[in-house]
């Protein structure tokens, strides 16, 4: 496979996983109209985010099997058209009930995207750019976080709250005609560009014990993240009196910051890994930074000014976009690239069953107690998760190498 061609797949996983937060943000922007229009509670709300994160997290698994099997593009393209058409639905809901079940599917659609994302970045580039093109193709995900609020903001002034969502759909069916002639030749150069693997790892994935290291780390981070997606829209309305042109013009920022940490992260991790004895204390120690960094935002129901919450909102994301860059690289360094669809998608399912346990949780708290107890939980869940790593044999140098070899 050509650079040019290789790039130009991930350039279209970059978009792909752009979609993907666009059309799950969009909800997320307009959380306090749609709360007001059909007369939901925050508890009700929590309930329609539930169905995204039920249906998310069973296809991160099933989804990264998927891909496996079908390979990324049959696997990505047929993804990206349940979730447009999943999205479209949502135009159709006239209460929790229709949101529920239009987020449920595109929940399905969803849940296959980043394992696919990551494993075509893997198979498609060099071993000496894995972080580079793990970090840009994922780092889409910023982007369509960066674009939904005032995009959404936008429409919706114009169009109404139903024209979002079927315009995201659009989007969607624009981008799957772009990855349909992309690929139309691409079984054919992953024969001579396809990652080969020396290894006689046998053992089930989860039964390894780095693996499981991997899935308890990101059981106690995704939450945050969750929490981030799809409740600061509703914070910032509910306790500091933003309207949807507002949400539109400052949300954005968090997620901007997140695209400039996803591809800085990248950058740094393949540098510094470059020669070194044991990339995964690399990347262990860019995590560990990014880790101690998270606790600030704690502070950030407290200061009294709107522009300073968003400053150490960003400074959360900024942290993250190190720490999922070298996460996800972290998750190639142990898992052979054959098994790494299914392994991105066990540790997001991980992720996402306590994403759903949280966000049942998170609801009934805002409205009795506010947002000030989620936020102090929620800065301490990034240093748990990095002690969960550092003592799970990635700090320590492996004594036995696995040979990996990826053709240029």
């Amino acid at each position: 496979m050509s650079p040019l061609h290789a790039w130009t797949l991930c350039t279209l996983l970059f978009f792909a996983s752009a979609l993907s937060f666009l059309d799950r943000q969009v909800l997320s922007v307009l959380a306090p109209q749609l709360i007001a229009e059909f007369g939901m509670s925050n508890t009700e709300y929590s309930r329609v985010v539930f169905a995204f994160v039920l249906s998310y997290t069973v296809m991160f698994s099933v989804g990264g099997k998927l891909m496996d099997r079908m390979g990324t593009s049959w696997g990505l393209g047929s993804a990206v058209t349940l979730w447009s058409l999943a999205s479209a639905a949502h135009a159709w809901a006239a209460g929790p009930w229709g949101l529920g079940i239009a987020r449920f599917l595109l929940g399905v659609g969803e849940g296959a995207c980043f394992p696919a994302v990551t494993k075509g970045a893997v198979e498609w580039m060099p071993q000496a750019r894995r972080a580079l093109a793990i970090s840009f193709a994922n780092g889409g995900s910023a982007f369509g976080a960066v674009v939904a609020p005032p995009l959404t903001a936008w429409t919706t002034l114009r169009f109404g709250w139903k024209g979002a969502f079927l315009g995201t759909a659009i989007l969607g069916l624009v981008w799957l005609l772009g990855w349909i002639l992309a690929t139309r030749k691409l079984p054919r150069a992953q024969k001579s560009s396809a990652a080969t693997v020396q290894s006689t790892e046998l053992t089930p994935l989860w039964k390894r014990k780095q693996m499981r290291r991997l899935m308890a780390a990101r059981f106690l981070f995704d939450p945050v993240f969750y929490f981030y997606m799809f409740w600061i829209p509703q914070y910032l309305a509910r306790e500091r009196g933003y309207s949807l042109q507002d949400i539109g013009n400052q949300t954005w920022i968090p997620f901007f910051v997140l695209g400039v940490a996803n591809l800085l992260a990248g950058g740094a991790s393949d540098r510094l890994a470059r020669g070194a004895d044991h990339p995964k204390r690399v990347r262990l120690g860019l995590m560990l930074a990014a880790a101690l960094l998270t606790p600030a935002s704690c502070l950030a129901p407290f200061t009294p000014s709107s522009g300073m919450a968003i400053a150490l909102l960003s400074l959360l994301m900024f942290a993250h976009g190190f720490w999922i860059t070298n996460f996800i690289t972290l998750i190639g360094d142990a898992i052979e690239p054959s098994k790494l669809g299914a392994a991105v998608g066990l540790t997001g399912t991980c992720g996402g069953i306590a994403g759903m346990i949280s966000n049942l949780i998170i609801g009934p708290c805002v409205d009795r107690f506010g947002f000030v107890p989620l936020f102090l939980a929620m800065a301490l869940l990034y240093p748990m998760a990095w002690s969960i790593l550092a003592t799970g044999g990635f700090w320590s140098p492996n004594p036995a190498k696995r040979t990996i070899e990826y053709a240029n």
